[in-house]
């Protein structure tokens, strides 16, 4: 191929193009997919232009509209509506192409589900993500009462046996930490259907408890295998050296994996060694940086990071280098453990990993609470509890002479 600067762009979008491809190389694609791109909005621009249609309204409809053409012509295999995404994207930054449409609400149910939303933003204050999981949790439970009609979903009539059904049901085809969100999420529902008079009855105590996770599936990695997770990280690289800094992270704070993805170069504050985290609710707080920690963050930093302008630390390895959200930061857990030879976990289990190694440090579960940012300590005893040589200590001896 040759340079994009030499694709010309006629018709509607022509006055864009610089625009679209300078944006391209900011976000780090490569010459080969920025001429690629470019010549997709040369295309659609003829195909506008000969239908007399503006860059105005280039929908999401009209976007459908030309891949059906792109196709017809014998491009399907080279043109999808993830292709597409970019210069939507950037149309719409704009303002010079419409938003992307929401549906419509036309069921009861639609209706319900934006009640519901608007209840746990408004009311309850939950985080996005929170909201977005109690959403689909209700939505699956909302289609089980939903009539032929779509209208009646027979609340009125709603039992704790219709309750206890539905999460019997889920449970077949569902982990037990998702399972755990799906109760969650359900409770909620039923709280805000009573509270709103949509139920006779306040059934949210009517949820059954998930059963504890087995026993395996609680154990915290020991001193060996987090320093043989850490070597595994190639930090000749800047893939390697930026999952080593994510890995210190998580070891030596506890972070959550979506507090991991949300830092940003202004949360590190370098002159008084402090870390801000935002974590639950928009929760803001400040840790100690830990040395160790900070160098792992400035190794990462210092090299060459292709961020297109983005102000997170931690960024995607391919363009568009943007942020990385939380799965991203549990898959690198997942592919260090592979790679080290120890068992699998995520993320999170490094968190209680953190919690144990300060607890057999000396630290009170006042003192975990507060690295970890709990509200309660009860909660912070959940994290502490897999240590089981200190309650081995705890554990009284036998009397002598007693019945076995």
């Amino acid at each position: 191929m040759g340079s994009p600067e030499r694709v010309r762009i006629g018709g509607p979008l022509a006055p864009f193009a610089d625009g679209f491809g300078a944006r391209l190389k900011g976000l780090g694609y490569s010459r080969f997919t920025r001429e690629a791109q470019l010549q997709l909005m040369a295309h659609v621009s003829a195909w506008l232009e000969d239908r007399g249609v503006g860059a105005d309204e280039l929908t999401t409809a009209r976007g459908e509209e030309y891949l059906v053409y792109r196709r017809a012509c014998g491009h399907g295999q080279r043109c999808s509506s993830r292709a597409l995404c970019p210069l939507l994207a950037y149309l719409r930054g704009l303002g010079v192409a419409p938003p992307e449409t929401v549906a419509p609400i036309v069921t009861a149910s639609d209706r319900l589900l934006a009640e519901f939303e608007e209840y746990l933003v408004c009311d309850r204050g939950l985080a996005a993500r929170t909201v977005e999981g109690y959403r689909r949790v209700a939505g699956l439970f909302l289609a089980s009462r939903c009539a032929p009609g779509g209208e009646d979903l027979r609340l009125q009539c709603l039992t704790a046996a219709d309750v206890s059904a539905f999460i019997l049901e889920q449970s077949a085809c569902r982990s037990v930490g998702s399972l755990g969100g799906t109760v969650s999420g359900l409770r909620a529902l039923l709280r805000f259907l009573f509270l709103r008079q949509h139920t006779p009855l306040a059934l949210a105590a009517a949820v059954p408890a998930v059963s504890s996770r087995r026993a395996d599936a609680s154990r915290t990695l020991s001193d060996e295998e987090v320093r043989r997770l850490l070597a595994s990280c190639d930090r000749a690289t800047a893939i390697g050296q930026r999952d080593y800094a994510i890995l210190t992270v998580l070891v030596r704070l506890g972070l959550r994996a979506g507090e991991v993805a949300a830092l940003t170069l202004q949360d590190i504050a370098w002159r008084t060694g402090e870390l801000v985290v935002v974590g639950k609710g928009g929760r803001r707080d400040r840790l100690p940086l830990p040395v160790d920690v900070g160098q792992a963050l400035a190794e990462h930093l210092q090299r060459d990071r292709l961020a297109g302008g983005c102000r997170h630390v931690f960024t995607h390895a391919r363009a568009p280098y943007g942020a990385i959200g939380r799965w991203t930061v549990s898959h690198v857990v997942v592919y260090a453990c592979q790679r080290a030879g120890v068992p699998e976990v995520r993320a999170h289990r490094l968190r209680h990993g953190a919690a144990t190694q300060m607890h057999r440090a000396g630290a009170g579960l006042v003192e975990v609470g507060q690295v970890l940012r709990h509200n309660r300590v009860e909660t912070t005893a959940i994290y502490a509890r897999t240590d089981a040589d200190s309650l081995l200590e705890l554990a009284r001896p036998w009397p002598a002479g007693g019945a076995s």
